[in-house]
């Protein structure tokens, strides 16, 4: 596997367990139920509440602290966590766009508080869980690396967009000393993913996503699209964003699938073909060119970490699972998702996605 996925994997694992939690402690709404408060969104929803802050921001100033990254504003304001609205300081009769004023709506900052804590929480549960050496040792791995950036990235993985792309502004700078150990270690584990990512997009015709979760699973004869999902370990509506765009650009066809009523094949065209193993090979490149950059030493002690923790099992169990099992009342224990996740919990690593999808629906890692 490539480094890509061990980080992509571990990234999941803990967003899917702060998220649970947060489904927990957080009044929320959602399709299957629930009906007390705003839309639920995952850990992507704290990214943008923390930048907005408690006084509330510009929008122009958001984009500057976002790095380029693209936000769920319009999501955020109708899911009830924001309001948008001209800055009653600001006397100019139609002031622009990017000088309207977005602050936190009172259940937005209800949210923002409860998620403050959580980085916390669920890091304490894996030294519990992983021993009291093992998370210290990743972060510390990971931190090594990250301290040696020429370029400030954001503390969060991108919402993707048409293509999958990752769209990050690479301020240049180094980081401020410290501040990478007092990074979360999702943020670690995002910056160091999202490096490798910019590399392996840098002019390429296909986004590092669709490359490990959609053509990597393929091939010429064909797969059934109802079986997509479960091979890649992302949602339905993720699947979909793939397809449209690798259809749209030649890489995949969609044929019938003969043994099945109503079925679909997807296969991969000879331009598929290619991309598929040019795609590997240029990965590999990569990610060998990040390995000469960063340390031979320190990318072997970040494997070995990522390796311990994904491959740990507690008798016939993986020890990463016990964090992954949803309350009853979760959505993620409910249809249909549950199928998913009793997929995670049976083998997180054969089962969880190999890059983290997050889309505007919400930010959830396995676009859900």
């Amino acid at each position: 596997m490539p480094l890509t996925t061990w980080l992509s994997q571990l990234l999941v694992a803990f967003i899917i367990e702060f998220d649970n939690e947060f489904e927990q402690r957080m009044p929320h709404s959602t399709t299957i139920g629930s009906r007390h408060g705003p839309w639920l969104v995952s850990m992507a929803g704290w990214y943008f509440m923390n930048l907005v802050g408690e006084q509330g921001v510009t929008a122009g100033e958001l984009q500057q602290l976002a790095l380029g990254v693209t936000l769920p504003l319009a999501g955020m304001q109708r899911w009830g966590y924001v309001v948008v609205a001209p800055d009653p300081a600001d006397k100019r009769p139609k002031p622009p766009a990017r000088d309207w004023l977005i602050r936190p709506t009172r259940k937005g900052s209800v949210a923002r508080e409860l998620w403050r804590p959580l980085f916390g929480e669920i890091e304490e549960r894996w030294q519990s869980r992983f021993g009291k050496e093992t998370i210290p040792r990743l972060r510390g791995s990971l931190t090594t690396v990250v301290d040696q950036f020429d370029a400030v990235l954001p503390d969060s993985l991108p919402v993707l967009g048409y293509g999958l792309f990752a769209q990050v502004l690479e301020r240049p700078g180094r980081p401020a000393t410290g501040s990478a150990t007092e990074m979360s270690l999702p943020a670690l584990l995002s910056k160091v993913l999202l490096t490798i990512t910019l590399a392996f997009e840098r002019e390429w015709p296909i986004s590092l996503p669709v490359s490990l979760n959609g053509i990597r699973i393929m091939n010429e004869a064909g797969i059934p699209l109802r079986d997509l999902p479960r091979l890649s370990g992302v949602s339905k509506e993720a699947v979909g964003f793939m397809l449209t765009f690798l259809r749209n650009q030649g890489y995949v066809e969609m044929a019938v699938d003969a043994a099945v009523a109503r079925g679909k094949l997807v296969r991969l065209t000879p331009k598929g073909l290619s991309a598929q193993v040019a795609n590997r090979n240029r990965l590999a490149t990569i990610e060998g060119q990040f390995r000469s950059r960063f340390g031979e030493g320190n990318v072997d002690s970040l494997q070995e970490c990522l390796l311990d923790i994904l491959e740990r099992r507690d008798g016939d169990q993986p020890v990463l699972a016990q964090g992954l099992i949803p309350p009853p009342n979760c959505w993620r224990a409910r249809k249909p998702y549950v199928t998913q996740t009793l997929a995670i919990l049976n083998d997180p690593v054969a089962a969880l996605p190999h890059y983290p999808m997050v889309l505007h629906r919400g930010g959830y890692p396995d676009g859900s």
